[in-house]
């Protein structure tokens, strides 16, 4: 099978964690191992997260006193790019002797109009508690919001509209290769309509998005989220919390998920499953394996009664 992998930003950096090149070495020497297995059977591509890394690189270059200006996000997203792919190929060198491991930067085509620019919803950096993010707000300009645990900054996140390294990606892979690409979401931008002169936006756009994006392009048979839960739940936090272990894209959108967290994720696995009649999941990066061959995780799949 050809796989599109996405990895949260949090398997490579947990919350709470101090966002060390030595720890995030640590948790991606488990992502190799978890990976390892899924590409010793199958075709893989992987994509990833940024939000904790893209937020660490941001307040440092606020704060940084060389610089009259910060650099805008989408340079900070494709230095993330750089990072996260080299840290994630060298380890994935290491685990797969004889397999071509290529880490590509690439850019997702987005909409300069798309209302997304005027309402930050994308949650970057790290957790702080009300007072400390209202404060940073204040100073440095940001916008800030809840989340799970506290509060985070908030950027612009665009609906992605096609990756446009996406035929690089296929000919590598056709090639034997596993590619590591789309870190992020991919770096924002624009095209003009008469040129097709690229411009870069100041945003960051969701991965899983982009990612169910690129495994439709890619003409995958499986797209896998894997973030920091065995599965998806129902009334998720409550007493009556339910695992979902199976399910159709209506029955998971009629569940309302939040946008902050689950929602994204929902609704990738969703359109790529509606667009391409191929299978999707949700679960934990640890049973990644066990998730493709149907033993964990919650699995969507097409609503057969539909057509």
């Amino acid at each position: 099978m050809r796989i599109v992998v996405a990895l949260g930003g949090n398997a490579l950096l947990h919350r709470g964690e101090r966002p060390e090149a030595a720890v995030q070495q640590a948790n991606i020497d488990r992502v190799a191992t978890a990976l390892a297995a899924l590409a010793h059977e199958h075709e893989v591509v992987v994509t990833h997260g940024n939000g904790p890394q893209i937020g660490l690189l941001a307040a440092e270059s606020v704060a940084d006193p060389a610089l009259s200006a910060p650099y805008p996000l989408h340079l900070l997203g494709a230095q993330t790019q750089g990072m996260i792919g080299s840290l994630l190929a060298c380890t994935l060198h290491n685990a797969l002797p004889g397999v071509h491991v290529a880490t590509l930067v690439t850019h997702t085509l987005v909409r300069a109009g798309d209302p997304a620019f005027a309402r930050p919803t994308k949650f970057v950096g790290q957790v702080y508690p009300r007072e400390v993010a209202r404060s940073l707000a204040r100073r440095r300009g940001w916008q800030v919001a809840r989340d799970t645990t506290g509060w985070r900054r908030v950027v612009p996140s665009p609906a992605p509209e096609r990756v446009l390294e996406s035929e690089t990606v296929r000919v590598l892979l056709d090639g034997g290769a596993l590619v590591i690409c789309a870190g992020g979401g991919g770096v924002p931008v624009t095209a003009d309509r008469v040129t097709g002169a690229l411009t870069a936006m100041d945003a960051v756009i969701d991965k899983d998005l982009t990612a169910a994006l690129l495994a439709e392009d890619l003409k995958a048979d499986f797209l896998l989220i894997l973030t920091d839960v065995p599965c998806v739940y129902e009334d998720f936090g409550a007493p009556a919390q339910r695992p979902l272990l199976d399910a159709t894209p209506a029955q998971l959108r009629r569940m309302g998920f939040p946008d902050g967290s689950m929602g994204p994720k929902v609704e990738a696995v969703a359109r790529f499953v509606e667009r391409t009649g191929g299978l999707a999941a949700i679960g934990s990066l640890d049973a990644a394996h066990e998730i493709v061959h149907g033993r964990s995780g919650t699995l969507i799949r097409p609503d057969l009664s539909a057509g």
